[in-house]
């Protein structure tokens, strides 16, 4: 059997390419994958940017989510209905107060409900961060989220680190770990 330099050079290929598919890739450093794996978050797998937006506060002013690069940024959707969303609205406001002076922005962004019951629900449980109204749905859409919450990580040059599903305690030693580690990755 004749064995030519092509079939070599294809062959050594195929051979490689379970490798190449899984290699971690270049954008999101070893140290973040290991931390955020021990705080339980996932990471994900492919450079992913999200699609920007633009949102109304609570007070009316809107803001886009290019105005926060630079920062790393804490997306969550959620609603006042929403029993998970409002159990994890504590820890999300200790990470809050712990890390916005560090360079984190937190975004509660509210799908589909008014301003005015959104306002009492943040003033009531007595949150800092910002809420958002996603009032259409059409944001919470365009990031692909079908239940609530559903978190996303963002780090500070805009790139998705981590999509969490579901409510989370993130008042954790792992997870305050993760985002120590995230807001040095980058400066």
């Amino acid at each position: 059997m004749k064995f030519s330099f092509r079939k070599y050079i294809l062959f050594s290929c195929a051979l490689c390419l379970p490798y190449v598919v899984h290699a971690e890739p270049a954008y999101l450093s070893k140290t973040i994958r290991i931390v955020f794996t021990k705080a339980g978050l996932p990471t994900v797998n492919e450079n992913r940017i999200p699609a920007n937006w633009t949102l109304k506060t609570l007070s009316g002013e809107t803001l886009t989510l290019h105005q926060l690069k630079g920062k790393v940024v804490f997306l969550n959707f959620w609603a006042t209905w929403c029993p998970p969303c409002r159990a994890e609205m504590p820890s999300m406001e200790v990470l809050y107060r712990r890390f916005h002076g560090k360079g984190l922005e937190m975004i509660a962004c509210d799908v589909m409900e008014n301003s005015a019951e959104v306002a009492k629900f943040m003033r009531d449980n007595k949150l800092s961060f910002p809420a958002l109204l996603d009032s259409t749905g059409q944001v919470s859409n365009q990031y692909g989220v079908q239940g609530i919450p559903a978190t996303f990580i963002i780090d500070r040059e805009g790139r998705i680190v981590s999509h969490v599903v579901g409510s989370k305690n993130w008042n954790t030693p792992a997870i305050t770990d993760a985002f120590e580690a995230l807001l040095q990755y980058g400066r």
